[in-house]
């Protein structure tokens, strides 16, 4: 993950992965990119046949983005989820709370 250019397309981003974060972008994993504005991302992805890419602008509010001290900082899918809509996902709140055990 990281900031970059967001007019870059599928190639260009790729390249990115491959000479920067020195990591194959045809392996399997999600690779997604934030504007310097922090509203919109773009994720390259290849499944193996082809790849694809996606982008979404947030309307109001900014993506929450990681520290990435070496360029890139691993997600879960909860976590990528929360962060495509705009929530902070390094501390989600629950709507409820456990009952106590006793």
């Amino acid at each position: 993950m990281g900031h970059t250019d967001m007019r870059k397309g599928m190639q260009g981003l790729a390249l990115l992965v491959q000479q920067h974060l020195k990591r194959d972008p045809h392996g399997g994993d999600l690779y997604v990119f934030r504007g310097r504005a922090g509203s919109l991302v773009k994720i390259i992805w290849h499944d193996g046949i082809g790849m694809s890419l996606y982008a979404k602008r947030l309307e109001k509010g900014r993506f929450i983005w990681p520290q990435a001290k070496d360029g890139a900082v691993s997600l879960t899918s909860a976590q990528l989820a929360c962060l495509l809509d705009g929530i902070d996902w390094r501390n989600p709140q629950y709507s409820w709370r456990p009952a106590s055990a006793g």
